[in-house]
């Protein structure tokens, strides 16, 4: 038989530190020492959660090389996307390790009948909190539901015959941020939990010391700790080696300035990657077409000049939206790629292990505190060097000294010296220093031509417009203490729209949803006058 009380371990480390060898390394060396050696019909013994398609491909992928010379235990993924009944011929022959997402998970456990997981003995939740972020919370329940309520019924022919020795079972909960989210998983997870890799600062409210296992009141303390750290005084978890800037931009010469930025970066060296965080699908979609369209110069000065791409790089992309395979391949590339630049939503900021990327950019502002220490976490990975630069319009640099409170220091990157380092076609610079980026010749000759692009162009003025509404709608919906920061009331809407190129402000919301509204309206007013008319008669 099996022991029914399950032990909980939280784990809490910087991104980039290994924590996905550092869980999967203790399973696959206590199944290996199994004597006599396990087998695919014994069933799953791990079960690995991970909140992304991408992560799962990522981890899977670590797994497989881990057990290279353990060919007798068995790594697996199941998936959204993927064919389902291939999974279930791949669960009905066994899996002794198993990464899954929430939902295809949930999936087997429910109509797979031949998925055996009696010898189940450990749950890990990768990236725990953001699980909870993409609304997992309720398959969790039922996850756990189901394989405690098979636990308790473990007395079952297949437990009688078992040569499986008799262990404790354990939940591990990793995260690189200690918040809330973590806390409710925690709660969900059953008992007694032990604290792996929070110091003393972090948890002076929960336990003296990390790798005690405390009392069952540890969620109320722990959740009391996290709520006032996430808030504000909680120090983000990053790697010393990151050289973190900011850059001050004008809303209106945000496209301009980050075109500029990208060209610098990969003319100053060419074999690099580069992320570059966006806040909705849309705006990934309208950048990456952009990109793949812009020839510079506008106009030849010769016959002999050539156009060319503004940037000669790879350029790819990345968000929830994308169909399975597309993801598959994009994620795939840019592992392999030596140069590359990847247009992403969060998406890519849990988890994912992209070799040698060199430099975050996040063009749109974190929607929540944390996902900042996420993001920033592509780069200086394992020790390696990496760059990070983050846009802030003026009305935003308040945003500095909430990162202050989190010891996050950042310099200002300086804009104008990169901007006179970019020739001008029969333009040259004023002697005086110049007053404002806006004002700049090369940003207002970069901006003229892409708003000419635009103006052409009418599947990018629609991927502009579409791109447009969603940023506005996703700079309402910033969550905790960054709403205080990031107000649409602060900004200017004609200037947005000239962020995206846009010669004119488009309507927040598109004809389509007008024309719901307006119906609406129509029938509104239609019901209020039949019922005068009835009530006249009346």
């Amino acid at each position: 038989m099996f022991l029914t009380r399950w032990d909980v371990r939280l784990v809490n480390a910087a991104t980039g530190t290994g924590k996905t060898v550092a869980y999967l390394a203790p399973v696959i060396h206590q199944l290996q020492n199994i004597n006599p050696r396990i087998q695919r019909s014994d069933g799953t013994f791990a079960l690995v959660l991970v909140p992304t398609r991408e992560l799962c491909m990522q981890v899977y992928e670590i797994l497989v090389k881990l057990l290279h010379r353990f060919h007798w235990i068995v790594p697996g993924y199941i998936m959204g996307g993927e064919n389902r009944s291939k999974e279930k011929a791949r669960l009905r022959k066994g899996v002794s390790i198993l990464v899954a997402t929430p939902g295809r998970l949930l999936d087997h456990l429910k109509n797979t009948s031949s998925f055996l997981h009696t010898n189940l003995r450990w749950i890990i939740f990768d990236e725990a909190d953001r699980i909870l972020e993409l609304g997992f919370g309720k398959d969790i329940e039922q996850i756990l539901n189901i394989l405690g309520t098979k636990q308790d019924k473990s007395v079952s022919k297949e437990n009688a015959t078992s040569n499986i020795p008799e262990v404790l079972k354990q939940n591990l909960l990793l995260s690189a941020t200690l918040n809330e989210k973590v806390n409710h998983l925690a709660k969900i997870s059953l008992e007694n939990p032990v604290m792996i890799g929070l110091d003393e600062k972090k948890m002076q409210h929960v336990n003296h010391d990390h790798s005690v296992s405390v009392g069952s009141d540890v969620f109320d303390r722990l959740g009391e700790s996290a709520k006032g750290m996430s808030a504000s005084t909680e120090e983000y978890n990053l790697p010393s080696q990151l050289v973190q800037r900011y850059i001050k931009v004008p809303c209106g010469s945000r496209l301009v300035v980050l075109l500029s930025i990208l060209k610098h970066l990969f003319e100053r060296e060419t074999s690099q990657k580069i992320v570059v965080f966006f806040s909705t699908c849309d705006a990934v979609d309208f950048h990456y077409s952009l990109v793949s369209k812009f020839e510079w110069p506008p106009i030849l000065q010769s016959e002999a000049e050539v156009r060319k791409m503004f940037l000669g790089c790879k350029t790819l992309r990345l968000h929830g939206n994308m169909n399975h395979e597309d993801r598959k391949t994009t994620f795939q590339t840019f592992k392999t790629e030596k140069s590359a630049l990847l247009l992403s939503t969060d998406v890519s900021a849990r988890g994912l292990d992209f070799p040698k990327v060199r430099c975050i950019i996040q063009y749109d502002s974190p929607g929540e505190a944390t996902e900042f220490v996420h993001r920033v976490g592509r780069t200086a990975r394992l020790g390696e060097k990496g760059e990070s630069l983050i846009f802030l319009q003026p009305v935003e640099i308040d945003y500095l000294k909430d990162l202050e409170k989190h010891g996050v220091m950042l310099t200002e990157y300086p804009l104008l010296k990169l901007l006179d380092s970019f020739p001008l076609h029969r333009l040259k610079l004023p002697i005086k220093k110049l007053l404002s980026v806006e004002m700049h010749p090369w940003v207002l000759s970069l901006q003229k031509a892409l708003e000419s692009l635009i103006s052409t162009e009418s599947t990018l003025k629609n991927l502009a417009k579409n791109a447009f509404r969603s940023w506005v709608r996703a700079y309402t919906a910033h969550r905790g203490e960054l709403k205080q920061i990031f107000m649409v009331k602060k900004l200017h809407l004609g200037h947005v729209a000239k962020s995206f190129a846009l010669k004119e402000q488009p309507s927040v919301v598109n004809k389509s949803f007008q024309k719901q509204i307006k119906k609406r309206r129509r029938d509104e007013k239609h019901k209020v006058h039949f019922k005068k008319i009835r009530v006249a008669k009346s």
